[in-house]
C-alpha cells in the first residue's frame, strides 16, 4: 500500500495527522486489543468521516486490515508505515516521530491493564523518547540510526502485542 496515497487521503480529510501517525495509532490499538475494529480507528482518525469518500475510506480500512494481518503473522512481516526511502531523511525521521506518537495514543486509547510487565513499560518509555528525536538528521550515521530504531520498533511492537494484547477469540473478518 502506498504511503503517499494514504497520506493524501488523511491530509485531505483534515485529520491533522499523517499516514505514519494514523498507522501508529492503528498498531497501538491492535496491540492492546486485536479485536479492535477499523470503525473505532476511523472514528479516532477522522473526526468528520462524512468528508471522506467511500473509496478512500475503503483504502484506509484495507490499511487497518493489512496491519492487523501483519501483526498476527508468525512470519515477522510487520513493518512501520513510513515514507519511502527516497524521501528526505528529515521527513522520514519526522514520520517516525509521528508514528511513535500515534502508537502511544493507540495503546492509551485501548489500554485496560494497569499492571503491565516491566519490559512493556520500558519499551513504551523508549517509544515516548523516540517522539523527541531531532528531525534535523543528515548523513549516513543518522540514516543508520533511523534503520536501527525502525528495526527496534518492529520487534518491540510484536513483543508488546504479545505482552499487552487481549484476544477474545476469533478476529472479526469485517476489518
Amino acid at each position: 500500500m502506498a504511503y503517499k496515497t494514504c497520506n493524501a487521503i488523511i491530509v485531505q480529510s483534515d485529520a491533522e495527522l499523517s499516514a505514519a501517525e494514523a498507522h501508529g495509532m492503528a498498531t497501538g490499538m491492535l496491540c492492546v486489543n486485536e479485536q479492535t475494529e477499523s470503525a473505532a480507528w476511523l472514528a479516532e482518525l477522522l473526526h468528520d468521516s462524512n468528508s471522506v469518500i467511500d473509496e478512500n475510506k475503503n483504502i484506509l480500512v484495507r490499511l487497518f486490515g493489512e496491519t492487523r494481518h501483519l501483526l498476527a503473522s508468525d512470519e515477522f512481516e510487520f513493518d512501520l508505515f513510513l515514507p519511502e526511502d527516497d524521501t528526505s531523511l528529515i521527513e522520514r525521521v519526522d514520520a517516525l516521530k509521528s508514528w511513535c506518537r500515534g502508537f502511544l495514543f493507540g495503546v492509551g486509547s485501548g489500554a485496560t491493564a494497569s499492571n503491565w510487565p516491566k519490559e512493556a513499560r520500558e519499551i513504551l518509555k523508549d517509544i515516548a523518547e523516540f517522539t523527541k528525536l531531532d528531525a534535523n538528521a543528515e548523513g549516513e550515521e543518522d540514516e543508520r540510526a533511523l534503520v536501527e530504531i525502525t528495526e527496534y520498533l518492529r520487534s518491540a511492537v510484536l513483543l508488546l502485542r504479545d505482552e499487552l494484547g487481549e484476544s477474545s477469540g476469533e478476529i472479526d473478518a469485517r476489518w
